[in-house]
């Protein structure tokens, strides 16, 4: 597994994998994509503010994007964390790969001294990936979201810089 930052116009054809799948979708603010330029555009709004640390999830150096992940600043020490991977790329363990290296490059190098998930309280893969590399369930915002599947809640997870990060070296 590697990251490299994100390039929306190269890395989107692949991500139209999850941006474009229904399913893969549920959990978001808005439904599938309906094209590859759809997804590139939405990859290139995202990405916006966001390109120093948002991720392309890869198998090989020269292998295609497999899944996205992005630290999102949410004050001056504290970030969001977000992934996504690619229906065929689930359950190779990639996303843990991929969001442990995130983790220690927030706490080691851009000085986080916190770091939280926003999960559809309903998205139990999700609340499992993030409990296993040491989240904490912090609370239930009731009704956060008005998404394309109706008004959701939030589960918020949180990692601080002195929480035991298990299967860290």
């Amino acid at each position: 597994m590697m990251l490299r930052l994100l390039n929306p116009e190269r890395d989107g054809p692949a991500l139209h994998a999850i941006f474009g799948d229904e399913e893969c979708c549920t959990y978001l603010a808005g439904p599938a994509t309906r094209s590859v330029a759809e997804t590139v555009s939405l990859l290139k709004k995202w990405n916006e503010g966001t390109e120093e640390t948002t991720w392309a999830i890869l198998e090989s150096e020269n292998g295609e994007a497999l899944g996205r992940a992005t630290l999102i600043p949410q004050g001056r020490d504290v970030w969001e964390i977000g992934i996504m991977l690619c229906p065929a790329a689930q359950g190779r363990g990639l996303a843990t790969k991929a969001l442990s290296e995130i983790i220690d490059h927030a706490f080691d190098n851009l000085g986080a001294r916190r770091i939280f998930a926003d999960v559809d309280d309903e998205n139990a893969a999700s609340i499992r990936l993030f409990e296993r590399l040491g989240f904490q369930r912090e609370g239930l915002l009731r009704a956060n979201w008005k998404t394309h599947i109706g008004v959701r809640d939030s589960l918020i997870l949180g990692l601080v810089s002195t929480d035991p990060r298990p299967g860290r070296n």
